[in-house]
Protein backbone atom coordinates (compact mmCIF):
# COMPACT_ATOMS: atom_id res chain seq x y z
CA UNK A 1 0.00 0.00 0.00
CA UNK A 2 2.71 2.37 0.99
CA UNK A 3 4.45 1.36 -2.49
CA UNK A 4 1.29 2.59 -4.02
CA UNK A 5 0.73 5.71 -2.25
CA UNK A 6 4.27 6.94 -3.14
CA UNK A 7 3.74 6.23 -6.95
CA UNK A 8 0.73 7.58 -6.58
CA UNK A 9 1.71 10.63 -5.11
CA UNK A 10 4.74 11.03 -7.75
CA UNK A 11 2.43 11.00 -10.58
CA UNK A 12 0.41 13.89 -8.74
CA UNK A 13 3.59 16.16 -8.36
CA UNK A 14 4.71 15.50 -12.26
CA UNK A 15 1.41 15.74 -13.72
CA UNK A 16 1.40 19.48 -11.11
CA UNK A 17 5.00 20.37 -12.42
CA UNK A 18 3.69 19.76 -15.75
CA UNK A 19 0.66 21.77 -15.74
CA UNK A 20 2.60 24.94 -14.15
CA UNK A 21 5.66 24.82 -17.00
CA UNK A 22 2.82 24.39 -19.41
CA UNK A 23 1.03 27.33 -18.24
CA UNK A 24 4.31 29.23 -17.55
CA UNK A 25 5.63 28.37 -21.32
CA UNK A 26 2.10 27.88 -23.12
CA UNK A 27 4.06 30.10 -26.08
CA UNK A 28 4.77 27.25 -28.81
CA UNK A 29 7.77 29.04 -29.73
CA UNK A 30 9.24 28.70 -26.12
CA UNK A 31 10.22 25.00 -25.50
CA UNK A 32 9.50 23.73 -22.30
CA UNK A 33 11.77 24.63 -19.77
CA UNK A 34 11.84 21.55 -17.00
CA UNK A 35 13.63 20.96 -14.06
CA UNK A 36 16.85 18.21 -14.56
CA UNK A 37 15.34 17.66 -18.03
CA UNK A 38 15.93 21.41 -19.36
CA UNK A 39 14.35 21.93 -22.84
CA UNK A 40 16.20 18.40 -23.82
CA UNK A 41 12.28 16.49 -23.98
CA UNK A 42 11.29 19.09 -26.21
CA UNK A 43 13.80 19.03 -28.50
CA UNK A 44 13.42 15.01 -29.02
CA UNK A 45 9.84 15.70 -29.55
CA UNK A 46 10.38 17.83 -32.71
CA UNK A 47 13.53 16.29 -33.37
CA UNK A 48 12.08 14.53 -36.88
CA UNK A 49 11.94 18.36 -38.03
CA UNK A 50 14.15 19.80 -36.26
CA UNK A 51 15.41 22.21 -38.82
CA UNK A 52 11.54 23.69 -39.46
CA UNK A 53 10.87 23.96 -35.69
CA UNK A 54 14.90 25.76 -35.15
CA UNK A 55 13.40 28.14 -37.82
CA UNK A 56 10.22 29.08 -36.09
CA UNK A 57 11.98 29.48 -32.59
CA UNK A 58 14.55 31.35 -34.28
CA UNK A 59 12.37 34.09 -36.10
CA UNK A 60 10.24 34.44 -33.30
CA UNK A 61 13.03 35.41 -31.26
CA UNK A 62 14.56 37.57 -33.30
CA UNK A 63 17.34 34.78 -34.26
CA UNK A 64 19.28 33.91 -31.51
CA UNK A 65 17.80 31.97 -28.65
CA UNK A 66 19.82 30.10 -25.82
CA UNK A 67 18.99 26.31 -25.79
CA UNK A 68 19.09 25.04 -21.77
CA UNK A 69 19.92 21.42 -21.87
CA UNK A 70 19.52 18.44 -19.34
CA UNK A 71 21.58 18.87 -16.39
CA UNK A 72 24.88 17.90 -15.81
CA UNK A 73 25.24 17.10 -19.52
CA UNK A 74 27.18 18.65 -22.52
CA UNK A 75 23.40 19.62 -24.19
CA UNK A 76 23.25 23.48 -23.69
CA UNK A 77 24.04 25.80 -26.55
CA UNK A 78 23.39 29.12 -28.25
CA UNK A 79 21.65 29.13 -31.31
CA UNK A 80 21.57 31.73 -33.92
CA UNK A 81 20.63 32.87 -37.85
CA UNK A 82 21.56 36.53 -36.67
CA UNK A 83 24.06 37.23 -40.05
CA UNK A 84 25.80 39.79 -37.63
CA UNK A 85 26.52 36.80 -34.97
CA UNK A 86 27.87 34.55 -37.75
CA UNK A 87 29.93 36.95 -38.77
CA UNK A 88 31.28 37.89 -35.51
CA UNK A 89 32.09 34.34 -34.66
CA UNK A 90 33.15 32.77 -38.06
CA UNK A 91 35.42 35.91 -39.11
CA UNK A 92 35.67 38.97 -37.04
CA UNK A 93 36.45 37.43 -33.45
CA UNK A 94 37.53 33.83 -35.00
CA UNK A 95 40.47 33.41 -32.64
CA UNK A 96 37.87 32.70 -29.80
CA UNK A 97 35.76 30.18 -31.44
CA UNK A 98 37.02 26.89 -32.13
CA UNK A 99 35.51 23.04 -32.31
CA UNK A 100 36.17 21.98 -28.60
CA UNK A 101 36.54 19.14 -27.10
CA UNK A 102 33.13 18.18 -27.30
CA UNK A 103 33.07 18.89 -31.05
CA UNK A 104 35.89 16.39 -31.92
CA UNK A 105 34.22 13.69 -30.45
CA UNK A 106 31.40 13.62 -31.85
CA UNK A 107 33.51 13.35 -35.03
CA UNK A 108 35.74 10.79 -33.42
CA UNK A 109 35.52 8.96 -36.59
CA UNK A 110 37.20 11.85 -38.88
CA UNK A 111 39.95 11.16 -36.69
CA UNK A 112 42.91 14.12 -37.16
CA UNK A 113 41.86 15.44 -40.81
CA UNK A 114 40.91 19.40 -41.36
CA UNK A 115 37.03 18.78 -40.13
CA UNK A 116 37.87 18.41 -36.52
CA UNK A 117 41.43 20.20 -36.40
CA UNK A 118 42.03 23.64 -34.64
CA UNK A 119 45.04 26.23 -34.08
CA UNK A 120 48.35 25.83 -36.19
CA UNK A 121 47.21 22.37 -37.29
CA UNK A 122 44.16 23.65 -38.47
CA UNK A 123 46.41 26.29 -40.65
CA UNK A 124 48.75 23.82 -42.37
CA UNK A 125 45.96 21.63 -43.80
CA UNK A 126 44.36 24.04 -45.26
CA UNK A 127 47.51 25.71 -46.47
CA UNK A 128 47.82 21.89 -48.15
CA UNK A 129 44.32 21.80 -49.41
CA UNK A 130 44.84 25.08 -50.39
CA UNK A 131 47.92 24.51 -52.59
CA UNK A 132 46.04 21.79 -53.81
CA UNK A 133 42.92 22.27 -55.04
CA UNK A 134 43.96 25.69 -56.51
CA UNK A 135 46.32 24.33 -59.08
CA UNK A 136 45.30 25.08 -62.73
CA UNK A 137 46.08 21.00 -63.57
CA UNK A 138 44.13 20.01 -60.74
CA UNK A 139 41.22 21.66 -62.04
CA UNK A 140 41.58 20.35 -65.19
CA UNK A 141 42.25 16.85 -64.44
CA UNK A 142 38.62 17.64 -61.64
CA UNK A 143 36.50 18.70 -65.31
CA UNK A 144 37.64 16.07 -67.09
CA UNK A 145 36.63 13.69 -64.87
CA UNK A 146 33.21 14.83 -64.53
CA UNK A 147 32.55 15.10 -68.19
CA UNK A 148 34.21 11.89 -68.71
CA UNK A 149 32.30 10.25 -65.66
CA UNK A 150 28.83 12.29 -66.87
CA UNK A 151 29.31 11.37 -70.60
CA UNK A 152 30.31 7.33 -69.63
CA UNK A 153 28.04 6.45 -66.69
CA UNK A 154 25.05 9.31 -65.59
CA UNK A 155 23.85 9.83 -68.67
CA UNK A 156 23.62 6.46 -70.30
CA UNK A 157 22.00 5.23 -66.93
CA UNK A 158 19.60 7.68 -67.68
CA UNK A 159 19.45 7.35 -71.01
CA UNK A 160 18.56 3.33 -69.87
CA UNK A 161 16.09 4.29 -67.21
CA UNK A 162 14.06 6.30 -69.44
CA UNK A 163 13.78 3.46 -72.42
CA UNK A 164 12.75 1.35 -69.82
CA UNK A 165 9.98 3.71 -68.57
CA UNK A 166 11.73 2.88 -64.99
CA UNK A 167 11.50 4.83 -61.80
CA UNK A 168 14.51 5.31 -60.30
CA UNK A 169 16.04 6.93 -56.84
CA UNK A 170 17.93 10.45 -58.59
CA UNK A 171 19.54 11.10 -55.22
CA UNK A 172 21.16 7.36 -54.84
CA UNK A 173 22.58 7.50 -58.55
CA UNK A 174 23.93 11.15 -58.28
CA UNK A 175 25.32 9.68 -54.88
CA UNK A 176 27.42 6.82 -56.92
CA UNK A 177 28.35 9.18 -59.04
CA UNK A 178 29.71 11.85 -56.86
CA UNK A 179 31.31 8.59 -54.97
CA UNK A 180 32.90 7.66 -58.55
CA UNK A 181 34.09 10.75 -59.15
CA UNK A 182 35.70 11.44 -55.53
CA UNK A 183 37.31 8.22 -56.09
CA UNK A 184 39.09 8.74 -58.89
CA UNK A 185 40.30 12.37 -58.04
CA UNK A 186 41.57 11.52 -54.85
CA UNK A 187 42.71 7.61 -55.25
CA UNK A 188 43.08 7.40 -58.87
CA UNK A 189 40.59 4.32 -59.47
CA UNK A 190 36.99 4.15 -60.22
CA UNK A 191 34.83 1.68 -57.62
CA UNK A 192 31.92 1.66 -60.74
CA UNK A 193 29.44 2.37 -58.15
CA UNK A 194 27.20 3.49 -60.88
CA UNK A 195 26.75 1.47 -63.82
CA UNK A 196 25.55 3.05 -67.12
CA UNK A 197 22.90 0.49 -66.75
CA UNK A 198 19.92 0.35 -64.43
CA UNK A 199 19.25 -3.16 -63.84
CA UNK A 200 23.00 -3.98 -63.24
CA UNK A 201 22.91 -1.63 -59.93
CA UNK A 202 23.68 -3.35 -56.50
CA UNK A 203 24.00 -2.61 -52.88
CA UNK A 204 27.25 -1.33 -52.13
CA UNK A 205 28.09 -1.26 -48.40
CA UNK A 206 30.60 1.07 -48.22
CA UNK A 207 29.31 3.32 -50.33
CA UNK A 208 26.22 3.85 -48.34
CA UNK A 209 28.48 4.14 -45.64
CA UNK A 210 28.66 8.66 -45.28
CA UNK A 211 24.67 8.59 -45.24
CA UNK A 212 24.44 6.38 -42.17
CA UNK A 213 27.25 8.54 -40.55
CA UNK A 214 26.02 11.85 -41.32
CA UNK A 215 22.82 10.24 -39.40
CA UNK A 216 23.91 9.17 -36.42
CA UNK A 217 26.43 12.53 -35.62
CA UNK A 218 23.29 14.72 -36.13
CA UNK A 219 22.08 12.88 -32.76
CA UNK A 220 25.27 12.99 -30.82
CA UNK A 221 24.56 17.12 -31.16
CA UNK A 222 21.57 16.87 -28.78
CA UNK A 223 21.56 13.43 -26.40
CA UNK A 224 24.00 13.38 -23.52
CA UNK A 225 27.11 12.48 -24.26
CA UNK A 226 27.18 9.72 -21.94
CA UNK A 227 24.03 8.18 -23.35
CA UNK A 228 25.85 7.91 -26.65
CA UNK A 229 28.95 6.59 -25.01
CA UNK A 230 27.30 4.36 -23.08
CA UNK A 231 25.51 2.97 -26.78
CA UNK A 232 28.79 2.97 -28.02
CA UNK A 233 30.30 0.93 -25.73
CA UNK A 234 27.14 -1.73 -25.27
CA UNK A 235 27.28 -1.55 -29.29
CA UNK A 236 23.19 -1.03 -29.72
CA UNK A 237 20.92 1.48 -31.22
CA UNK A 238 22.01 3.99 -33.41
CA UNK A 239 25.92 3.88 -32.02
CA UNK A 240 25.86 -0.10 -33.38
CA UNK A 241 24.66 1.06 -37.14
CA UNK A 242 27.33 3.86 -36.95
CA UNK A 243 30.00 1.63 -36.01
CA UNK A 244 28.79 -1.10 -38.83
CA UNK A 245 29.10 1.94 -41.35
CA UNK A 246 32.74 3.20 -39.95
CA UNK A 247 34.30 -0.41 -40.41
CA UNK A 248 33.02 -0.95 -43.96
CA UNK A 249 33.99 2.64 -45.30
CA UNK A 250 37.12 2.45 -43.17
CA UNK A 251 37.85 -1.04 -44.73
CA UNK A 252 37.52 0.80 -47.78
CA UNK A 253 39.77 3.63 -47.53
CA UNK A 254 42.48 1.66 -46.51
CA UNK A 255 42.07 -0.79 -49.34
CA UNK A 256 42.42 2.64 -51.56
CA UNK A 257 45.11 3.99 -49.91
CA UNK A 258 47.21 0.31 -50.37
CA UNK A 259 46.32 0.29 -54.43
CA UNK A 260 48.23 3.52 -54.64
CA UNK A 261 51.27 2.46 -52.36
CA UNK A 262 51.04 5.82 -50.81
CA UNK A 263 52.46 3.73 -47.49
CA UNK A 264 55.73 3.36 -49.39
CA UNK A 265 56.03 6.68 -50.09
CA UNK A 266 56.88 7.67 -46.20
CA UNK A 267 53.72 9.09 -44.93
CA UNK A 268 51.72 8.13 -42.53
CA UNK A 269 48.54 6.06 -43.34
CA UNK A 270 46.36 6.98 -41.00
CA UNK A 271 46.74 11.11 -41.42
CA UNK A 272 45.90 10.08 -45.56
CA UNK A 273 42.88 8.30 -44.43
CA UNK A 274 41.86 11.40 -42.33
CA UNK A 275 42.82 13.75 -44.95
CA UNK A 276 40.90 11.53 -47.69
CA UNK A 277 37.79 11.17 -45.46
CA UNK A 278 37.68 15.18 -45.43
CA UNK A 279 37.53 14.75 -49.15
CA UNK A 280 34.53 12.64 -49.13
CA UNK A 281 32.62 14.48 -47.30
CA UNK A 282 32.82 17.70 -49.06
CA UNK A 283 32.80 15.54 -52.20
CA UNK A 284 30.25 13.22 -51.96
CA UNK A 285 27.68 14.10 -49.65
CA UNK A 286 27.21 17.68 -49.72
CA UNK A 287 27.29 17.61 -53.42
CA UNK A 288 25.00 14.92 -53.40
CA UNK A 289 22.56 17.24 -51.43
CA UNK A 290 22.73 20.00 -53.45
CA UNK A 291 22.09 18.46 -56.79
CA UNK A 292 19.31 16.58 -55.39
CA UNK A 293 17.10 19.34 -53.91
CA UNK A 294 18.27 21.48 -57.18
CA UNK A 295 16.15 19.13 -59.71
CA UNK A 296 13.67 18.58 -57.07
CA UNK A 297 12.90 22.61 -56.76
CA UNK A 298 13.28 23.02 -60.69
CA UNK A 299 11.34 19.67 -61.43
CA UNK A 300 8.40 21.33 -59.41
CA UNK A 301 8.67 25.46 -60.90
CA UNK A 302 8.81 24.34 -64.95
CA UNK A 303 8.91 28.47 -65.21
CA UNK A 304 12.14 27.96 -63.69
CA UNK A 305 13.53 24.55 -65.48
CA UNK A 306 11.75 26.48 -68.87
CA UNK A 307 14.57 29.66 -68.94
CA UNK A 308 17.24 27.41 -67.51
CA UNK A 309 16.60 24.79 -70.84
CA UNK A 310 16.75 27.95 -72.72
CA UNK A 311 19.67 29.71 -71.70
CA UNK A 312 21.75 26.51 -72.27
CA UNK A 313 20.10 26.38 -75.56
CA UNK A 314 21.67 29.65 -76.08
CA UNK A 315 24.81 29.11 -75.06
CA UNK A 316 25.36 25.93 -76.01
CA UNK A 317 24.00 24.49 -79.18
CA UNK A 318 26.05 21.60 -79.91
CA UNK A 319 23.26 18.61 -79.33
CA UNK A 320 26.01 15.58 -79.98
CA UNK A 321 25.01 12.64 -77.84
CA UNK A 322 26.31 12.34 -74.36
CA UNK A 323 28.33 15.75 -74.90
CA UNK A 324 28.54 17.83 -71.69
CA UNK A 325 29.75 21.45 -71.31
CA UNK A 326 32.45 21.43 -69.48
CA UNK A 327 34.69 24.67 -70.52
CA UNK A 328 34.89 27.84 -68.28
CA UNK A 329 33.29 29.85 -71.06
CA UNK A 330 30.64 27.44 -71.32
CA UNK A 331 29.63 27.63 -67.43
CA UNK A 332 30.69 31.10 -66.94
CA UNK A 333 27.77 31.73 -69.38
CA UNK A 334 24.94 30.15 -67.77
CA UNK A 335 23.87 32.99 -65.29
CA UNK A 336 20.57 32.38 -64.54
CA UNK A 337 21.38 28.47 -64.04
CA UNK A 338 24.31 29.72 -61.69
CA UNK A 339 21.30 31.47 -59.85
CA UNK A 340 19.19 28.77 -59.37
CA UNK A 341 21.78 26.50 -57.85
CA UNK A 342 22.27 29.35 -55.25
CA UNK A 343 18.62 29.40 -54.89
CA UNK A 344 18.61 25.97 -53.78
CA UNK A 345 21.60 26.28 -52.00
CA UNK A 346 20.09 29.38 -50.17
CA UNK A 347 16.91 27.08 -48.73
CA UNK A 348 18.58 23.96 -48.31
CA UNK A 349 22.05 24.14 -48.20
CA UNK A 350 24.09 20.65 -47.58
CA UNK A 351 25.36 21.43 -44.35
CA UNK A 352 22.21 22.88 -42.33
CA UNK A 353 24.24 24.05 -39.43
CA UNK A 354 27.75 24.82 -37.85
CA UNK A 355 29.20 23.43 -34.43
CA UNK A 356 31.24 25.74 -32.64
CA UNK A 357 32.74 26.28 -29.02
CA UNK A 358 33.80 29.59 -27.57
CA UNK A 359 37.44 30.32 -26.36
CA UNK A 360 36.60 33.08 -23.99
CA UNK A 361 33.51 34.99 -22.52
CA UNK A 362 32.14 37.04 -25.34
CA UNK A 363 29.25 39.05 -26.46
CA UNK A 364 27.67 38.56 -29.17
CA UNK A 365 26.79 41.57 -31.52
CA UNK A 366 22.77 40.65 -30.84
CA UNK A 367 23.79 41.16 -26.78
CA UNK A 368 23.91 37.63 -25.82
CA UNK A 369 26.19 36.47 -23.65
CA UNK A 370 28.65 33.40 -24.00
CA UNK A 371 30.61 31.92 -21.15
CA UNK A 372 33.90 29.70 -22.02
CA UNK A 373 33.28 26.46 -23.19
CA UNK A 374 29.60 27.76 -24.37
CA UNK A 375 28.27 25.87 -27.97
CA UNK A 376 27.28 27.57 -30.32
CA UNK A 377 25.10 26.46 -33.24
CA UNK A 378 24.15 28.67 -35.97
CA UNK A 379 21.55 27.34 -38.89
CA UNK A 380 22.38 28.01 -41.81
CA UNK A 381 19.17 26.29 -42.90
CA UNK A 382 17.39 29.10 -40.66
CA UNK A 383 19.48 32.00 -41.93
CA UNK A 384 17.97 31.13 -45.86
CA UNK A 385 14.59 31.40 -44.52
CA UNK A 386 15.18 34.95 -42.84
CA UNK A 387 13.49 38.16 -43.77
CA UNK A 388 15.58 40.07 -42.75
CA UNK A 389 17.96 39.10 -45.06
CA UNK A 390 16.09 37.98 -47.84
CA UNK A 391 12.79 40.05 -47.58
CA UNK A 392 9.29 38.77 -47.34
CA UNK A 393 9.32 36.28 -50.60
CA UNK A 394 11.97 34.46 -48.55
CA UNK A 395 10.42 31.08 -48.90
CA UNK A 396 10.26 31.57 -52.41
CA UNK A 397 12.23 29.37 -54.74
CA UNK A 398 13.19 32.38 -57.44
CA UNK A 399 16.60 32.25 -59.35
CA UNK A 400 15.99 36.05 -60.68
CA UNK A 401 16.96 37.31 -56.93
CA UNK A 402 20.49 36.70 -57.73
CA UNK A 403 20.47 38.10 -61.37
CA UNK A 404 21.28 41.61 -61.91
CA UNK A 405 19.77 43.65 -64.63
CA UNK A 406 22.42 43.89 -66.90
CA UNK A 407 22.68 39.78 -66.60
CA UNK A 408 25.13 39.24 -63.95
CA UNK A 409 25.32 37.09 -60.26
CA UNK A 410 24.16 39.72 -57.80
CA UNK A 411 26.77 39.39 -55.32
CA UNK A 412 25.70 38.72 -51.27
CA UNK A 413 27.97 38.41 -48.50
CA UNK A 414 28.81 35.00 -47.24
CA UNK A 415 27.75 35.94 -43.54
CA UNK A 416 24.46 36.13 -45.38
CA UNK A 417 24.67 33.02 -48.07
CA UNK A 418 26.15 30.76 -45.75
CA UNK A 419 25.84 27.56 -47.62
CA UNK A 420 29.86 27.48 -48.10
CA UNK A 421 30.50 29.12 -44.44
CA UNK A 422 32.00 31.96 -44.01
CA UNK A 423 35.34 33.79 -42.79
CA UNK A 424 38.72 31.79 -42.12
CA UNK A 425 36.79 28.10 -42.42
CA UNK A 426 34.72 28.96 -45.56
CA UNK A 427 35.06 25.75 -47.68
CA UNK A 428 37.36 25.69 -50.44
CA UNK A 429 35.71 24.09 -52.73
CA UNK A 430 33.20 26.01 -53.21
CA UNK A 431 34.09 27.11 -57.56
CA UNK A 432 34.86 23.18 -58.06
CA UNK A 433 31.22 22.64 -56.42
CA UNK A 434 29.90 25.14 -58.45
CA UNK A 435 31.81 23.60 -61.33
CA UNK A 436 30.39 20.10 -60.58
CA UNK A 437 26.86 20.98 -60.47
CA UNK A 438 26.45 23.33 -63.37
CA UNK A 439 27.86 20.66 -65.45
CA UNK A 440 25.67 17.88 -64.48
CA UNK A 441 22.53 19.76 -64.44
CA UNK A 442 23.20 21.39 -67.61
CA UNK A 443 24.06 17.97 -69.00
CA UNK A 444 20.95 16.15 -67.54
CA UNK A 445 18.82 18.40 -68.12
CA UNK A 446 19.32 19.62 -71.84
CA UNK A 447 18.62 15.92 -72.33
CA UNK A 448 16.00 14.63 -69.96
CA UNK A 449 12.80 15.73 -68.26
CA UNK A 450 12.71 14.80 -64.59
CA UNK A 451 9.59 14.27 -62.78
CA UNK A 452 8.65 13.76 -59.35
CA UNK A 453 6.87 10.40 -58.83
CA UNK A 454 3.75 10.96 -57.79
CA UNK A 455 2.77 10.56 -54.55
CA UNK A 456 6.47 10.67 -53.24
CA UNK A 457 7.15 12.64 -50.30
CA UNK A 458 10.17 14.79 -50.54
CA UNK A 459 11.38 16.10 -46.74
CA UNK A 460 14.73 16.61 -45.38
CA UNK A 461 16.26 13.94 -43.28
CA UNK A 462 17.66 14.09 -39.81
CA UNK A 463 21.19 14.27 -40.44
CA UNK A 464 24.63 16.47 -40.50
CA UNK A 465 24.51 16.33 -44.17
CA UNK A 466 21.09 17.69 -45.68
CA UNK A 467 19.64 14.46 -47.72
CA UNK A 468 16.39 13.53 -48.29
CA UNK A 469 14.37 11.22 -45.51
CA UNK A 470 12.75 8.92 -48.26
CA UNK A 471 15.21 9.71 -51.34
CA UNK A 472 14.21 11.44 -54.39
CA UNK A 473 12.37 8.90 -56.26
CA UNK A 474 11.69 10.06 -60.51
CA UNK A 475 10.24 9.32 -63.62
CA UNK A 476 13.06 10.00 -66.53
CA UNK A 477 12.13 10.91 -70.59
CA UNK A 478 14.27 12.30 -72.99
CA UNK A 479 13.32 15.74 -73.81
CA UNK A 480 12.44 16.57 -77.14
CA UNK A 481 14.34 19.42 -78.84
Amino acid sequence: MCTIQCVGGLAAILIFLYIHYWRRNRDEFVPINWPIFGMLLALMCNLSNFHDRATLILKHHGGTFRFGGAWFTNTSFIGTSDPMNVEHIASKNFGNYGRGSNFKEIFDFFGDGILNSNSHVWKQQRTMFHSFLKRKTFKNFFQQTMKKKLENYLLPFLNDVSEIGAQVDLEDALSRFTFDSICTIAFGFDPNCLLNKFNELTEIDYQKSLAVIDEVILYRHFIPSYLWKLQKWLHVRQEKKLREAEENLDRFLYEALMKEEYGTRGMDEKYLRDNALSLFLAGNGTVTSGLSWFFWLVSTHPIVEAKIIQEIKDNWPTQEENQTPWRDVDLDNLVYLHGAICETLRLYPPVPFEHICAIKSDILPSGERVSPNTRLLYSLYAMGRMEQIWGEDCMEFKPERWVSETGHIIHVPSYKFIAFNTGPRSCLGKDLSFIQMKMVAAALLQKFHIQVVEGHPVTPKLSFVLHMKHGFKVKVTKRCI
